[in-house]
């Protein structure tokens, strides 16, 4: 027998999306109709905990491709020589599922999705809603170049344009739905603007103290946008929310006891709440055998670093990690509520977290 009957096939994965309970009826043969394969490269990479690798030889391309993996279609913005980070990707199958699900569009909708990517989106909505329907907007213009000839290559013709996702698009006037395949820092305002009453959008966010959750907002009669986080969704961000590097640390170190253990703050209902009631504070964390090591920093020179079951080193003005501790205990108090239970409010004056009900905003803490 041969290697390659042993290659998953695009049937199968669609099989299994739709197994998971991910694709209803209608989605499913959308997703039957346009194979992943059609918009990826043959330039990929597999992407790593800790770095991304090339993929070589066909069935090596084509197991990645038939899998429920993302597909790293380019590092370093494209530029030859730079440390390997991956800028773009044909997303992970399932997520793609769980996003167009959450956006229920209907016949005759409009939609405009920000970050075209390969262009594999777009066709599912082109297979779903017809061509006229659907705008998506890329920043590259290699990106935006590659993605305009696999869908007319697959014979779809989206309304698209070069250009950043971030501003509304000049002359388009407001649309059904709006899908976002980047992660945003925040949910602009004047993208709202773009939306009309009734409106959904969908959207990955990555903050400072979280890495990635997605939201579901319904557009509100006076522009407001409201809705509940759906669960975790890491995307790589848009090139003009991109998260900066940790803070600057200052201040000799000092050491203390292990307390809170780390790996807890990676719970996404946790990082939720925490991100609202400690504004500029910023966590990157790394996986370890025994659980995670965390570094979080805040513009003021403040700093803490900690990992399972070690001490904790603190930095700069105040006690960090003690601010850090207060807050979970708070959250216990709260009755550590699940991710599904928050969610966001986007108007004018900016975004607000809310738990359980959107009256029930959580206020940032006192320093």
């Amino acid at each position: 027998m041969s290697t390659a009957q042993h290659i998953p096939t695009y049937p199968d994965l669609v099989q299994d999306l739709a197994d998971r309970g991910l694709l209803d009826v209608r989605w499913r043969g959308v997703f039957e109709a346009v194979p992943r394969s059609l918009f990826v490269p043959a330039a990929v990479w597999r992407q790593l905990p800790d770095r991304c690798v090339p993929v070589e030889g066909t069935d090596a391309w084509l197991t990645l491709v038939n899998s429920d993996e993302p597909v790293v279609t380019q590092l370093d913005d494209g530029h030859e020589g730079g440390p390997g980070l991956a800028t773009s990707s044909n997303s992970m199958p399932s997520m793609v599922a769980r996003m167009l699900g959450l956006l229920d569009v209907r016949d005759g909708q409009r939609v405009l999705e920000i970050g075209t990517g390969t262009g594999y989106v777009a066709a599912l909505l082109c297979e779903r809603l017809g061509d006229d329907q659907v705008h998506s907007v890329e920043v590259d213009d290699g990106i935006a170049r590659r993605a305009a000839e696999a869908l007319a290559q697959a014979g779809y013709r989206p309304h698209l344009r070069v250009g950043d996702g971030a501003q509304p698009w000049p002359g388009l006037g407001p649309v059904d739905r709006l899908i976002a395949t980047c992660a945003l820092r925040y949910v602009p305002y004047a993208l709202l603007r773009q939306v009309r009453p009734g409106g959904v959008l969908v959207a990955p966010l990555a903050r400072e103290f979280w890495s990635g959750a997605l939201v579901r907002l319904r557009v509100q009669d006076d522009g407001t946008a409201v809705g509940p986080f759906r669960g975790g969704a890491t995307y790589m961000p848009m090139r003009s929310h991109r998260l900066p590097d940790l803070h600057e640390v200052r201040g000799k170190g000092r050491s203390r006891a292990a307390g809170l253990d780390p790996d807890w703050l990676l719970d996404l209902g946790f990082a939720l709440f925490a991100g609202a009631r400690l504004p500029g504070v910023r966590l990157v964390h790394q996986t370890t055998d025994d659980g995670a090591r965390v570094w979080v920093t805040r513009e003021d020179g403040a700093a803490a670093t900690t990992a399972t079951g070690e001490e904790v080193w603190q930095y700069g003005p105040g006690l960090l990690w003690e601010e850090i501790e207060q807050v979970w205990w708070e959250y216990e108090v709260a009755g550590r509520p699940h991710a599904d239970q928050f969610g966001l409010t986007v108007d004018d004056r900016g975004q607000h977290v809310w738990l359980r009900e959107p009256g029930a905003v959580i206020a940032a803490g006192r320093r």
